[in-house]
């Protein structure tokens, strides 16, 4: 019980974040897009959301409910905590960093820059960290063998399909410049 109280604080605080710069940086009417992506971020809303919320919520899923020693319980609500702390700050940071460069879709902006201090300049894509440190917390902190994992299925291919396309685009943005910083700095590490 004590793992769902930590995740539903988890969740609405990444949920916070989300929402205050989406608001401090309103974006541009959605456009049709790609309809792979759109289905991809439905799937990823699904295991992000839907699930983890319909298991704290309900009993609906307590079929696939399962128990860990106590010591391994304190040990995964620890390593929870942590991972989705890491997931709050690594949110907040690269969309501070961003600033209005942020989209929630992938398209050209005229005034994009490619931002390569703050958190960029430890990591390419940290918004995606802080999405992967979720999925991790998730699976820490929810004993349960569909909502747990749901996140890390889900967002995996989001992940393997986004990322490439972003990479190709900021290429053709900024091109060698990009290519520099890609050279130097890791995606997720």
């Amino acid at each position: 019980m004590f793992q769902k109280w930590i995740y539903s604080a988890g969740m609405a605080i990444v949920t916070a974040v989300r929402t205050y710069y989406a608001v401090k940086q309103p974006q541009p009417r959605p456009s049709d897009g790609d309809p792979i992506e759109k289905s991809l971020l439905f799937l990823q809303l699904f295991g992000m959301q839907i699930l983890p919320l319909t298991y704290i919520s309900s009993n609906k899923l307590d079929f696939a409910n399962y128990n860990l020693p106590r010591v391994f319980k304190i040990i995964t609500t620890i390593l929870g905590t942590v991972a989705f702390g890491g997931a709050a700050y690594l949110l907040h940071r690269s969309h501070a960093d961003l600033g209005r460069n942020w989209r929630a879709e992938l398209q050209d902006q005229p005034d994009q820059t490619l931002i390569t201090g703050g958190i960029y300049h430890q990591m390419r894509h940290p918004m995606y960290a802080a999405h992967w440190l979720w999925a991790i917390a998730q699976t820490l902190l929810l004993p349960n063998w569909i909502a747990g994992p749901s996140f890390l299925v889900t967002f995996w291919p989001l992940y393997r399909y986004r990322v490439p396309r972003e990479e190709a685009q900021m290429l053709t943005t900024f091109g060698d410049d990009y290519r520099a910083y890609a050279e130097k700095v890791g995606r997720l590490i």
